[in-house]
């Protein structure tokens, strides 16, 4: 073999070898918008398009949720006060971080997220129209930032399982991935395959969205919330009016539809822009379950409801609702599942669920307060 060979296969065998690392940390999703996206080495650097991506995160990155967060939208704080407060008082990291902006109303600044140097910028499905019509993926692609959707929110049956596997290779833990994914599978079973064995008669139920933050009546349709009813056991009113996972219906319909059972969502909004009159349940909010029952209860003397079968025989109840937008709707299920079919479901313990959750997945303690029973009538 003559030099000038010999320098070239060894010049050859030299590239191999060096990018042979480089090659192997590589890899490749598929997002929930149908998307490849192709990383040539490990993520590092991440902004959370939604803050409360953070509730998927955590089972995954569990010794510390924000290890590799750079910059997260602020929805966590002002969505579920309680939630980000304990979080943040375990990782303090987590309050220092910059907030972004939203990208679907206007404010999320682009500098921003060019002063961060991320690898990715995670985004809910929901904001794939406003991105495309920015051009957002040409302009971060252009300085070496990726883009990826998943969704805990408008598809939650078809998303959720990919969601949570396209975190895992993300943050390098596949494995805690598909063991969460499994585990919401198992949970959700529990309440499925006996509802399919006895096949009870289903109740109508009326979710009312966010109650008190939003004029009456923001509900759900056929997914979300309105598919954790069907799974539950029941029949979602706001599917036989909303096309999609979200809406509102007039006081007039519900007045029509006369529920057997109201259920409302609440959180700790405090943070919320003129947010008042709703029903504060979630981490923490055990402790102020009085009070949370109290503004359940008058929310529920608004005039769609009063005459109701639902108030008339007790029937009314509140639940986080942050379960709408993060990978632990298992537990909703099996705590509306019980309100459904209490004999049916006598046996099982929502709240028991939840906190083997939290001592298997996340590395925040369980504190009860996720859902409480109005007092119709006193």
């Amino acid at each position: 073999m003559n030099l000038v060979k010999r320098l070239a296969t060894s010049a050859f065998l030299l590239a191999t070898l060096l990018s042979a690392p480089v090659m192997a940390q590589s890899f490749t999703i598929t997002d929930v918008a149908g998307r490849e996206v192709t990383f040539d080495k490990p993520v590092e650097r991440v902004i959370l398009g939604e803050g409360r991506m953070l509730y998927a995160v955590a089972p995954i990155e569990k010794e510390d949720p924000f290890a590799k967060i750079v910059g997260w939208r602020n929805d966590l704080w002002t969505t579920d006060k309680d939630g980000f407060e304990t979080y943040v008082a375990k990782f303090p990291k987590g309050k220092e971080l910059p907030f972004l902006g939203n990208l679907t109303d206007g404010t999320l600044q682009t500098e921003t997220v060019v002063t961060l140097h991320p690898d990715v910028m995670l985004l809910p499905i929901g904001n794939k129209a406003a991105a495309d019509e920015v051009k957002l993926e040409d302009m971060l692609s252009g300085i070496g930032v990726k883009i990826v959707y998943i969704d805990f929110r408008e598809h939650i049956l078809a998303n959720t399982e990919p969601s949570l596997k396209i975190l895992g290779k993300i943050f390098g833990h596949e494995d805690r991935a598909e063991a969460v994914a499994a585990y919401w599978k198992e949970q959700m079973a529990r309440v499925t395959d006996k509802l399919k064995e006895a096949n009870p008669p289903k109740p109508n139920v009326f979710m009312y969205r966010a109650a008190g933050l939003v004029e009456c009546c923001g509900t759900f349709g056929p997914d979300n919330f309105g598919l954790m009813v069907d799974w539950a056991g029941g029949h979602n009113l706001g599917s036989d009016f909303l096309p999609g996972y979200t809406g509102s219906i007039n006081a007039e319909q519900v007045v029509a539809s006369n529920p057997d059972i109201i259920v409302a969502t609440g959180s700790n909004w405090s943070q919320t822009k003129d947010a008042k009159n709703y029903v504060n349940v979630g981490p923490a909010a055990a402790a102020t379950a009085d009070d949370s029952r109290k503004a359940l209860n008058a929310l529920v003397e608004a005039p769609a409801f009063t005459g109701s079968k639902a108030v008339a025989n007790g029937n009314v109840h509140a639940i986080w609702h942050q379960f709408y937008t993060s990978p632990y709707q298992f537990v909703a299920v099996q705590q509306m599942a019980k309100w459904f079919h209490p004999e049916l479901f006598a046996d099982l313990d929502p709240d028991a669920t939840f906190k083997e959750f939290h001592e298997k997945f996340l590395p925040v303690a369980y504190q009860p307060g996720y859902w409480v029973d109005a007092q119709v009538g006193e």
